[in-house]
């Protein structure tokens, strides 16, 4: 009995103790003498000195700072109608040498050390809403990679370690609605939710506009449809009267360009690990118009003229004169005069961004499996060019124009039949890695979307891109140079040291096609070539994702 007392004064103490400290969280200042304790040793629980020996800890507790530790109210406020918030993003170093070559001979390399940043927040807000907002590096829309060491051979000169290139940008800024389990809108400047390869579509390109996404799953098919509605290019005013300035005092009568995107196509699951995914889309454009309906001064960068590809390979300037090398269309460089009206895209060296008689079905798709316990796909995509025989006789029409135009002895004649073939494209490739990972055309360690340590990818694939097949302002500004009419192989292993770096190796080589013809893009890596005759890119990057 008398150890059954002992064992339950000792309880009652500990239970004094917690009790006390209790109270001295919720109390910022503690009483002389306690109630409780004093109940305690009117009962006879507690003796007077085991009482003062509690309270004397109690206070020790209070005065050495416990009380005061408990952690101060949050000054980040975020609204209560946000469901989530989520910080991600990366920071890229990269090393590149890339080179091309001209059916002359002459050549260009560049051995570039760069970065990029990619940063932002993204999440859901109550009501099925969803946002998202990134900034990266570099006004360029095909690629987020700034040069180190480049402003300071800028002009002004900026000095060494200079910070006139390494803007911030917007990339993008969404929202979005889930309307039902199987429909949801997105408006603004987005991630491509679109089924596609960059082929077709640089992976660092973000549409601007509206999409609709639909999804159902049948069995074992999860069906997928994806509409898009896209602003290209905005002209303001779209409407002027003469004098107020605009094209001189003729007024000004313009449209948005809209690009419209229509996509279909299935996901299929044989078993758990052998999966088909294939979609059928369709790509538009509304809105153009040509500079010949300006009368003056026609809007830059004519995306309603005739799309011709070539470089001005063929001309003269300077004075004394002398031989040109090829242009790619972005800073133009030589201009042309004509002596009558005509394209006010000639000064754009053959217009490298037309988007006449585009009309193009693409096909993507993917066949994914197991080989032992790795995960791996036979991916590709085919497009076609459904006007592509009149884009391919507009430029050869716009092309004998321009040279019929010039001044004698200004331009050697060498124009070229309508070449009507050239309008597909295609790719083929095997990728294989670590299982667990999600992979595709755009993901994957390769695309540094997904990591793990020590987990690893290769990618491989052969992509050829006919002239007059694709859109030149959306392909892959890396492989092959933002340009068509090339062929080659594209390879890169990834590997993950840890959950959040990866290594990258990746090598490209392409040469051009149709020798006919120029290597028609527009891209600020090498935009003094056209046409490449052969095209070299290697690079090796150190990512940190979070």
């Amino acid at each position: 009995m008398r150890i059954l007392r002992r064992n339950c004064r000792a309880i009652l103490i500990v239970l004094g103790v917690v009790v006390i400290n209790l109270k001295l969280c919720a109390e910022s200042s503690s009483t002389a003498t306690d109630p409780l304790l004093n109940l305690f040793i009117e009962k006879g629980y507690v003796t007077q000195q085991e009482a003062e020996k509690v309270k004397a800890e109690a206070d020790f507790l209070r005065t050495n700072g416990v009380v005061n530790e408990m952690p101060p109210e949050s000054k980040w406020k975020i609204n209560n109608a946000v469901k989530n918030v989520e910080l991600f993003g990366d920071i890229r170093l990269r090393y590149e040498s890339r080179s091309a070559e001209d059916s002359g001979g002459n050549d260009i390399d560049l051995h570039r050390e760069r970065i990029a940043i990619r940063f932002g927040l993204r999440g859901d807000l109550f009501d099925d809403v969803y946002y998202g907002l990134r900034l990266e590096t570099s006004s360029n829309p095909r690629s987020p990679w700034v040069t180190l060491g480049q402003s300071s051979g800028n002009s002004p000169y900026q000095g060494p370690f200079g910070k006139s290139t390494d803007t911030i940008n917007i990339g993008q800024a969404y929202m979005g609605w889930r309307i039902t389990h199987w429909l949801d809108v997105t408006l603004g400047k987005m991630p491509n939710f679109l089924y596609t390869t960059p082929m077709v579509w640089d992976s660092d390109l973000n549409p601007e506009g509206a999409m609709e996404r639909l999804k159902y799953t049948v069995g074992g098919a999860d069906l997928f449809a994806n509409f898009g509605q896209f602003l290209y290019a905005d002209f303001n005013p779209n409407n002027a009267s003469g004098g107020l300035g605009f094209n001189g005092l003729t007024g000004q009568n313009t449209s948005d360009i809209f690009m419209f995107v229509e996509q279909g196509g299935f996901n299929y699951h044989f078993t758990t690990n052998i999966s088909a995914k294939i979609a059928a889309t369709l790509y538009s454009y509304t809105g153009l118009k040509q500079s010949s309906q300006f009368n003056q001064s026609p809007l830059s960068p004519y995306f309603g003229d005739p799309y011709v590809g070539e470089g001005a390979f063929n001309y003269y300037g300077g004075n004394p004169p002398f031989s040109a090398p090829g242009a790619s269309g972005y800073s133009p460089g030589t201009s042309f005069n004509l002596s009558q009206g005509g394209y006010g895209s000639v000064s754009f060296p053959f217009n490298q961004v037309g988007l006449d008689h585009l009309l193009v079905v693409e096909l993507p798709f993917e066949f994914d499996f197991k080989i032992a316990k790795l995960a791996a796909r036979v991916f590709g995509d085919a497009a076609y060019n459904l006007q592509g025989a009149q884009r391919a006789e507009e430029a050869a029409n716009a092309y004998s124009f321009i040279l019929s135009q010039n001044p004698s002895g200004t331009a050697t004649p060498r124009s070229f039949p309508a070449q009507t073939h050239d309008v597909k494209a295609y790719q083929i490739g095997f990728d294989i890695g670590s299982d667990g990972l999600v992979y595709g055309p755009t993901q994957g360690l390769v695309y540094g979307t997904d990591s793990r340590k020590h987990d690893w990818e290769f990618r491989v694939y052969w992509q050829h891109v006919e002239q007059y097949s694709l859109d030149p302002n959306l392909i892959d500004s890396d492989f092959f140079e933002g340009r068509e009419n090339l062929q080659g192989i594209y390879t890169a292993l990834a590997y993950a040291l840890t959950d959040n770096l990866i290594l990258t190796a990746r090598y490209g080589n392409a040469s051009r096609i149709n020798d006919l013809l120029g290597t028609g893009g527009s891209d600020q890596d090498i935009p003094q070539m056209n046409p490449i005759n052969h095209y070299h890119l290697f690079q090796v990057d150190a990512t940190l994702r979070f």
